[in-house]
């Protein structure tokens, strides 16, 4: 079958699901054992670990979840030494094997881009989402500071795509563009490409070659999608992050996104390490195997859910349902910050507390913390102990509600801001 034919971007696609975590769990030791070695933030991270015994899952949950706002501090402290990427990067500058590329992203948070063709594993995406050898890529995602544009670039060339460089914003110049050169595709943001749809059908601009997409950077609603096919535009989303790279991608199922290959997914619960059952709610934590950059357990702040079974379309890799919000839930009490994390240590102390979930509700200056407990059976007492360990981790009053187990809604959140605010 031809390249321009294949219904998958190589094998690894429709591999049996053991043969791919068998694969994935025997790369982990290697990369833990590298980042340990040559990453200074990793081995103070972590410590003494032995990096062969880490060839689980079960072994992987026990390590710390590194969070964006760790990864800044780090940055900021070591940036005085030189290292711009605070100790997790092992690779630095030219020429000694060295970065191609340097990002921003907003923090700041500096990410390298090292060598070697699809960087940034994307090309996977585009390809589930129609681009084939020979097509021409209009590129709208941005070429300044963050990698998004260079992300794609990449990922087309490796396809063999022509691209050509738009970036953002100059709507006018990137419309007439479009209908000089005739791209076959877009990638850039959805409300970019709305933009120029918009614009061209109020100049009476024909855009008759463009005829699919691979959009992310935002939500990509299904009246979005469905606006753009009826003005014969195939639209499909992506989940990357400027940290990590293609983290999961939609297939012409459109039945939630299916996982990169070359990544290691957890989903967690807010505030923790722990690992969620399949099909709740959680923060997605990610490793990947990319030894310039190993991010071990990097949290992202995104909430998702593993879906079951396996895509229609023979990929046999795990879907998730795509993103469902922000994992970070602080919210501020009568002058107070309360964490996840607090929430998950209350629970902690109390074997027979399934699940909690905090409510804040009230007026402001007049606040009131619930927190309702899935319990199978309690104990006399528990809920003044209960009441008591939260008084003890937040500093707060609180009371204590007791619900059935899977009574909680499965939207990962672990604090529910219900004030009113007007």
């Amino acid at each position: 079958m031809s390249a321009a034919t294949a219904a998958y971007y190589d094998a690894l696609e429709t591999r049996a699901p053991e043969e791919r975590e068998n694969a994935l769990m025997a790369a982990l030791p290697d990369v833990v054992a590298h980042a340990r070695a040559h990453a200074p933030a990793y081995a103070a991270i972590l410590g003494d670990l032995t990096p062969s015994e880490v060839g689980s899952r079960t072994a992987l949950a026990k390590l710390p979840v590194t969070r964006k706002s760790e990864l800044i501090e780090r940055q900021k402290t070591a940036r005085v030494q030189g290292d711009a990427f605070g100790g997790f990067a092992t690779i630095g500058w030219r020429p000694r094997r060295g970065a191609v590329r340097v990002f921003s992203s907003p923090g700041p948070i500096y990410e390298p881009e090292g060598e070697g063709p699809d960087y940034w594993r994307a090309a996977r995406a585009l390809f589930a989402a129609g681009f084939r050898q020979g097509d021409l890529v209009h590129n709208s995602f941005s070429y300044h500071l963050t990698p998004a544009g260079s992300m794609m670039e990449t990922a087309a060339h490796a396809l063999g795509c022509t691209v050509f460089p738009g970036g953002v914003g100059n709507t006018e110049l990137q419309l007439q563009a479009a209908a000089e050169l005739r791209p076959h595709g877009y990638v850039g943001t959805p409300s970019f490409l709305k933009i120029m749809v918009d614009k061209a059908a109020e100049q009476g601009t024909a855009l008759p070659s463009l005829r699919k997409a691979l959009v992310s950077g935002e939500a990509f609603p299904p009246s979005l999608r469905d606006w753009l096919a009826e003005r014969g535009i195939v639209g499909y989303q992506c989940y990357a992050t400027a940290d990590l790279g293609l983290i999961a991608y939609e297939t012409e199922a459109r039945e939630g996104l299916v996982l990169d290959e070359h990544v290691i997914v957890e989903i967690v619960r807010p505030g923790t390490g722990d690992p969620v059952p399949a099909g709740e709610v959680g923060e997605i934590v990610v490793t990947t195997l990319n030894k310039d950059y190993p991010l071990i357990r990097f949290g992202t702040g995104d909430l998702s859910a593993v879906m079951p079974g396996p895509c229609p379309t023979g990929r046999t890799n795990t879907r998730i349902r795509g993103w469902m919000g922000r994992a970070d839930q602080t919210a501020k009490v009568r002058g107070m910050f309360v964490h996840p994390s607090q929430v998950a240590a209350i629970a902690r102390r109390h074997p027979e507390v399934h699940r909690a979930r905090l409510v804040v509700s009230g007026e402001m200056a007049n606040d009131q913390m619930t927190l309702k407990v899935e319990v199978a059976s309690r104990s006399e007492g528990l809920d003044a102990r209960i009441a008591e360990s939260i008084r003890e981790v937040t500093k707060l009053r609180g009371n204590v509600v007791f619900s059935e187990p899977g009574s909680l809604p499965n939207d990962g959140k672990v604090i529910e801001d219900a004030r009113s605010y007007e």
